[in-house]
């Protein structure tokens, strides 16, 4: 069966995509720098499938050491690039470190995969490319506007070095999934988002506070243009996102000749921040404590996705609702 790798393969929509990939039969090599990640997810990921990935606890900025990983595994079929920085907050304040790690991570990516004749590319992108859209739902065709934070611009700029470096030739197949919201956590409540420090996500700052590990949860902004006030986001189980990247590789393999292509993974419906709430509560004996404060810069106020391409093309559907994001995550938290 073919050989994987995966940048990034212990974080938190890396390892459930190594899940699915172990699942199906192939081999998978997880390249991780332990920056966002823990050793014992490895563990988690035997404990689930039955078979443990190779790991090697690489930075991918290293060009000389991610050459190394595909001299010692050499016929790599494809690579699934999710190894980023991914703060939206954060990468206002320290934009260089942004661009350096997730700019120059995917050109040695690249660069490798060119000298091993690797031709097949999955790369983590993210429907913050979009900005602040027009018109909703997102469509792979919506017009890119500039991006909300320097987080989101590494992505675009990554999907322009993509694309560019297939223009000048390079015997390469990719595709960017532009991911909406990931949440929730694997059913075993064995691999779930565990971020460093204080979490930038949703998704954790409300399970913390649903258990008491917070005081309260803060919601940044009540004034946007939106049903209740809140931001609202197209918020997709993260099993469910492993499984588009099974469905991406599949169609590449298919392909015969080298292109770039995109699709958006998401359910297509947007809910708010107080609506994650509301479906948190029905875990609760009692509602989780929060406060509105003032909003966040690079925020965007309403975004989600119109995923009929990879619907059809792709032949991918989401399957969990909100509810069940929300309740598997609380058992991930509670399992921590």
């Amino acid at each position: 069966m073919s050989s994987i790798i995966i940048t990034g393969g212990l974080g938190y929509i890396g390892s459930h995509t190594a899940v699915e990939l172990l699942n199906c039969g192939y081999n998978v090599i997880i390249v991780d720098n332990l920056s966002n990640s823990v050793p014992k997810t490895l563990d988690r990921i035997k404990k689930i499938t039955g078979k443990e990935p190779i790991f090697f606890e690489i930075d991918v900025c290293d060009k000389n050491a991610l050459t190394d990983v595909f001299k010692q595994h050499s016929g790599i079929s494809a690579v699934i690039h999710f190894a980023a920085y991914k703060a939206v907050a954060e990468s206002v304040a320290k934009p260089l470190e942004y661009y350096k790690n997730n700019v120059m991570g995917l050109i040695n990516l690249l660069e490798c995969m060119n000298e091993a004749n690797c031709q097949n590319l999955v790369f983590s992108s993210s429907c913050t490319v979009y900005g602040e859209p027009d018109l909703l739902p997102v469509t792979e065709k919506t017009p890119l506007k500039p991006a909300a934070s320097p987080y989101g611009n590494t992505k675009k700029i990554s999907e322009d070095v993509i694309f560019d470096t297939i223009q000048s030739g390079a015997k390469i197949k990719a595709i960017s999934l532009r991911y909406f919201n990931p949440v929730g956590a694997h059913p075993s409540a064995l691999l779930g988002e565990l971020p460093q420090g204080t979490p930038n996500n949703l998704m954790p700052l409300v399970t913390q506070a649903a258990l008491g590990k917070r005081e309260k949860l803060f919601v940044y902004g009540s004034d946007y243009n939106t049903k209740d006030g809140t931001a609202i986001r197209d918020y997709i189980h993260v099993s469910d996102l492993a499984v588009a990247h099974i469905k991406a590789l599949d169609w590449l393999f298919k392909q015969e000749s080298c292109f770039y292509d995109i699709f958006n993974i998401g359910t297509g419906t947007g809910n708010s921040v107080l609506e994650v709430i509301e479906s948190m509560n029905k875990n609760l004996e009692k509602p989780l404590p929060y406060e509105i404060v003032a909003r966040r810069p690079g925020d965007v106020e309403k975004i989600y996705a119109n995923s009929e391409k990879a619907n059809k093309v792709l032949d991918w559907q989401a399957k969990y609702t909100l509810d069940d994001m929300t309740k598997t995550s609380l058992d991930w938290e509670k399992n921590l």
